[in-house]
């Protein structure tokens, strides 16, 4: 006898759908890849580490360390994208992506593994983020503790820290940054450089190609409400759109280094532009820097690194960690 139909509950296809026993199907999947001790097309190393602390999960990338060459590394703190609802630091997009990263900027990447909404609502992942980062700087003593990363205390250069993320990411990065500017972090340590490819953003009142009508049915709209049900003032809420009034200065952000990346055909990218002039504006005195890039859509780089337009944007984005 076939199994009753399940009723939808929440449907955001090609996304995810939530059903009303409680299970979410995520559609846009990528498989589970284990990490390599070398990459033997990089020599990029890689492994997993658990609890850092307890409940967050991280994929470490170390590059190859040639003879004659520093062994301490930039030190980049990653956060994937997939809206807060799907996506893994341990998928074969992301891993692939991570590799080519690791092995341009040749720095130290630590990809966390934040939880995910419906079954962990926002703000766990932002929290998420902000305590790995926490254990990162963490690293930054000359004290020896037995549950020290030793890649961390090795390889990591702690005058060159970085967040950086996509899409979700971006967003989370954004709120690590702008946290950043009024917590202090462990060991003093600072937060050099930022970087937000293809940020997150939204709002009630749309900004260059986003829909003028319906906007309230809209993909990006539903899924900010369905990862983030509580959020006061729903889409006009400052973690999702930090352009409305009222919402924190941009002057507060704390690293003295930005990159924002946008693409074109990309519906986010009118609501990024704003961001920076936002950033441009707010009296925040650090360095800005805007790539956009010409007919090209939303995080096509992880998509088809191949590309040289994906491998343009790559090298720009590493060149900012590691001039």
């Amino acid at each position: 006898m076939a199994s009753p139909t399940k009723e939808i509950l929440t449907d955001l296809s090609p996304i995810l759908k939530h059903y009303a026993d409680g299970t979410v199907e995520r559609l846009l999947s990528f498989p589970y890849v284990p990490p390599s001790p070398e990459d033997p097309n990089t020599g990029v190393s890689s492994k997993d580490i658990f609890s850092i602390p307890p409940g967050i999960s991280a994929r470490i990338y170390l590059p190859q360390i040639t003879a004659g060459t520093s062994p301490k590394r930039p030190i980049l703190l990653y956060i994937h994208g997939g809206g807060f609802c799907i996506g893994s630091a341990f998928s074969s997009l992301d891993h692939r992506y991570m590799i080519l990263l690791t092995a341009e900027a040749k720095a130290l990447i630590i990809s966390v593994e934040y939880r995910l909404a419906p079954e962990h609502p926002l703000p766990a992942a932002y929290e998420d983020s902000w305590n790995a980062l926490k254990w990162v700087c963490s690293h930054n003593t000359e004290e020896t503790l037995s549950e020290k990363e030793k890649w961390l205390v090795d390889h990591g250069d702690f005058s060159r820290i970085f967040v950086g993320g996509d899409s979700a990411g971006g967003n989370i990065v954004h709120y690590v940054a702008m946290r950043a500017g009024s917590e202090t972090l462990p060991e003093n340590s600072k937060i050099y450089g930022a970087f937000l490819s293809h940020p997150f953003f939204w709002g009630s009142i749309p900004i260059g190609s986003e829909p003028k009508e319906d906007k309230e049915q809209s993909l990006l709209y539903r899924l900010w409400l369905f990862a983030y049900p509580s959020a006061d003032n729903g889409i006009n809420n400052p973690l999702i759109n930090p352009l409305i009034d009222g919402a924190p200065s941009l002057s507060s952000l704390g690293c003295s280094r930005i990159l924002v990346c946008l693409s074109e055909k990309d519906v986010l990218a009118g609501r990024g532009l704003a961001y920076v002039e936002k950033v441009k504006k707010s009296g925040w005195k650090g360095e800005l820097k805007l790539v956009e890039i010409e007919g090209e859509d939303h995080c096509f780089h992880i998509f088809s690194p191949e590309t040289d337009k994906a491998q343009d944007l790559i090298s720009r984005i590493a060149s900012f960690i590691s001039p």
